[in-house]
């Protein structure tokens, strides 16, 4: 479904990501794994077509996204570690991407409603979204992507510094879209999280990607040492 050839990315001096090639499937939970400063959002937001100033190449669908981002854009959505809220109700800031879309006040309504009930933020509806705690907010902007349907949801970690409560809510969240077969793209810091979540894992280090496997490949039998290691808690510079 996506598929990135030679992609480098430059921030003045800065080498970000360094000739990196991946595929990722339909239906894919694919968890990008690495340390603070390793790439990883550089990477989210080169996937979610917010960062164009890049070489190499990127295919959606075996589209080229250079040449189409702008049908292609709507196919994909990204919630950020540290969400924005617009300071109106949990309902309307749900609603404003299906109101800038042309839907219907019937419809709009109607998936709103729906994608609140399964962020477990129906009640709340009403209530100014910068009054919640951190754990809902997150789940408002996690609510804001779900409602546009869109066939990619990229997650730039998701759960972090958030509450045991909150964080088990999301991944269930997480578990049940992903059942209904979205593709989700999501950077954690948290080893134990992506095992749980993914079904492949992505490592990169100094915006290298060092290796690509399955769960049970990156976390018991990984081909790289660099990889292995990291695993084991061991950090490179």
């Amino acid at each position: 479904m996506i598929r990135l050839v030679g992609i480098t990315k430059r921030y003045g001096e800065t080498e970000a990501l360094r000739d990196v090639s991946l595929e990722i499937k339909k239906g894919d939970v694919f968890a990008i794994i690495g340390s603070s400063g390793a790439g990883k959002t550089t990477l989210l937001r080169i996937i979610s077509m917010l960062e164009t100033d890049y070489s190499g190449e990127y295919y959606l669908n075996d589209i080229d996204v250079r040449k189409n981002q702008e049908d292609l854009r709507k196919r994909i959505t990204m919630v950020f570690q540290k969400p924005v809220m617009f300071n109106t109700s949990v309902f309307d800031n749900v609603a404003y991407g299906l109101r800038i879309r042309g839907l219907s006040s019937r419809e709009v309504e109607s998936r709103v409603n729906s994608v609140l009930e399964l962020v477990g933020l129906y009640e709340l509806r009403k209530k100014n979204a910068k009054k919640l705690s951190g754990g809902e907010q997150q789940r408002v902007a996690l609510a804001r992507a779900l409602v546009l349907e869109t066939e990619v949801l990229v997650l730039d970690e998701p759960t972090a510094n958030l509450d045991a409560g909150n964080v088990q809510m999301i991944e269930a969240i997480i578990k049940e879209i992903t059942d209904d077969g979205v593709t989700v793209v999501m950077a954690t810091h948290n080893l134990f999280q992506a095992k749980r979540l993914a079904n492949m894992v992505a490592y990169l280090n100094s915006g290298e990607l060092v290796e690509v496997g399955s769960v049970k490949q990156i976390f018991e039998s990984p081909e790289k040492e660099m990889t292995k290691r990291f695993i084991m808690g061991e950090t490179y510079f």
